[in-house]
């Protein structure tokens, strides 16, 4: 028999295992995940205060370790003699970058950006002063989970939102008895 043959004579796959009806419906709004805590800061479980040690100890090494890549490339302008004005410059322009991501990093912990903000303009100056960005990290890992509070005032609000409009309902309209008349 040839290989085609075997293939028309294969006995078809048994049926999928039944799946239930249908899987729960979240009730109410589901909490946004945080990068590297996921759904935990909603109620601090799950490992919650070992990850925020492990993201604070995590972008502090990271940035000490990009502060010496920069001290290593100074080094390398020095050894290359492009004198003290490129020397100075390059120092300048990492200290102003690093301190607008920093900024820009601490403020989007605290608000979302809007649609039309220049974001996208300042994407090259955060990555050039991503040591700015790192300490952000650090320090808001200190206080709570980076964008926690953010993301908890928005999920207690569509909470609160949800329970208002569910409360509301009193059932099916259409199977309401109509109103005696007295």
């Amino acid at each position: 028999m040839s290989d085609d043959d075997q293939r028309d004579q294969t006995v078809p796959a048994e049926p999928a295992a039944q799946a239930p009806a249908q899987a729960a419906a979240p009730v109410g709004p589901e909490p946004e995940p945080i990068r590297f805590f996921g759904t935990t800061w909603v109620k601090h479980e799950g490992g919650y205060a070992l990850r925020r040690a492990g993201a604070a100890i995590g972008s502090l090494l990271t940035a000490v370790a990009a502060a010496y890549l920069l001290r290593l490339a100074y080094e390398g302008l020095e050894i290359g003699n492009v004198g003290p004005f490129l020397s100075i410059s390059v120092v300048i322009l990492f200290a102003i970058a690093s301190s607008i991501a920093f900024a820009k990093t601490w403020e989007s912990f605290s608000r979302r950006p809007a649609p039309s903000s220049d974001e996208a303009a300042l994407k090259g100056l955060k990555a050039i002063g991503f040591i700015g960005s790192l300490i952000a990290y650090f320090l808001r890992c200190l206080v709570e989970a980076p964008g926690e509070k953010l993301r908890r005032t928005e999920y207690e609000r569509a909470s609160a939102e949800f329970a208002r409009r569910r409360s509301a309902r009193t059932g099916n309209p259409a199977a309401r008895r109509p109103k005696r008349k007295k």
